[in-house]
């Protein structure tokens, strides 16, 4: 599908937008012509993107989204609004609850033509999950303020730069052993630049895609045992890698300090995949990329040789 100039000159207010997903939507943006407008916490993330913006393309907004009237003025002005905060830590129901329905609200007052609220897969409002349980309130919070509202609900994504892949390659890097976390729940990946185009597929065609909930996977099914198997071949490894039973997960995860808290290892138990109940990337004329094509050449700075290590080889540390 071509890239429309339908953003040209508009102005975008993506809340979370100094984030690992904000930072590829807002390249998709800026590549578009947007004038793009990142409120955030700590907009200071997003100071990378400067290179990338024409004069007066790009703008940052300190923004407490939990105080209306900094979400206010994050919006004034703006003719569309993509919400992309998401969080494991301090009050997920204020953040990822109560928060997106205030931006969906103000939206809607000040007659913005789109807004995508970005959730997640498994949003349930019983779960003994904070984060599950948060994110099915934000959603809810979100479509009565803006009934028009487009919410997407990627999977786990990857990137480059992202937080999953790369901790699982420097400790495979880094470790003879290593244990494995619900070692056959099953996860869709998804790639960020995927995710990005289905934001701004969405943003494009309100009255087409408004209203509507999209669960966004990759084209793969892949076991945690898997992806740990796959980084390792990619690093040009060979590793141990121990399935670890549910009960010394749990005790794991409820320990302090630790890189997985006790909801990522609930939802981790779950699983991320598509339903099946819900349209995709493929209503969306998108064809999401998978794993496989990017691997190897991100996990050369994990070689033992870096880019002088052959990945068919198998280095003994």
């Amino acid at each position: 599908m071509p890239k429309s100039d339908l953003f040209q000159d508009q102005l975008v207010t993506v809340f979370g937008g100094g984030g690992f997903i904000g930072n590829y939507v807002a390249q998709s943006l800026l590549e578009r012509g947007a004038r793009l407008r990142i409120a955030s916490r700590n907009p200071e993330n997003g100071f990378s993107l400067k290179p990338l913006a024409n004069l007066g393309q790009l703008q940052f907004a300190r923004c407490d989204i939990t105080n209306e009237a900094s979400v206010a003025a994050a919006i004034d002005g703006a003719s569309y609004v993509v919400n992309l905060v998401g969080t494991f830590s301090g009050d997920q129901s204020k953040v990822m609850g109560e928060a997106p329905g205030t931006m969906a609200r103000f939206a809607k007052e000040a007659g913005v033509r789109a807004f995508v609220h970005v959730s997640a897969i498994g949003p349930d409002a019983n779960s003994s999950a904070e984060y599950a349980r948060a994110k099915a309130q934000g959603e809810k919070n979100v479509t009565a303020a803006f009934p028009k509202a487009t919410i997407l609900r990627p999977s786990i994504v990857f990137g480059k730069d992202d937080n999953f892949l790369n901790m699982f390659g420097s400790m495979i890097a880094n470790l003879p052993a290593l244990p494995v976390f619900a070692p056959e729940a099953k996860l869709q990946l998804v790639f960020a630049d995927d995710v990005a185009e289905a934001v701004l597929r969405t943003l494009e065609e309100p009255t087409k895609h408004g209203s509507k909930t999209f669960e966004l996977g990759g084209p793969e099914q892949l076991s945690m045992m898997e992806i740990n198997q796959r980084i390792a071949a990619a690093q040009g490894r060979t590793r141990k890698f121990i399935a670890m039973p549910d009960g010394v997960s749990a005790m794991f995860a409820a320990l302090p300090g630790t890189p997985m808290s006790r909801d990522q290892w609930k939802l981790l138990k779950l699983g991320s995949v598509t339903s099946g109940n819900r349209p995709g990337f493929k209503e969306l004329g998108i064809e999401p990329k998978p794993l496989g094509l990017f691997l190897d050449k991100w996990m050369v700075r994990y070689r033992k040789f870096g880019r002088f290590g052959l990945s068919n080889e198998r280095a003994a540390s």
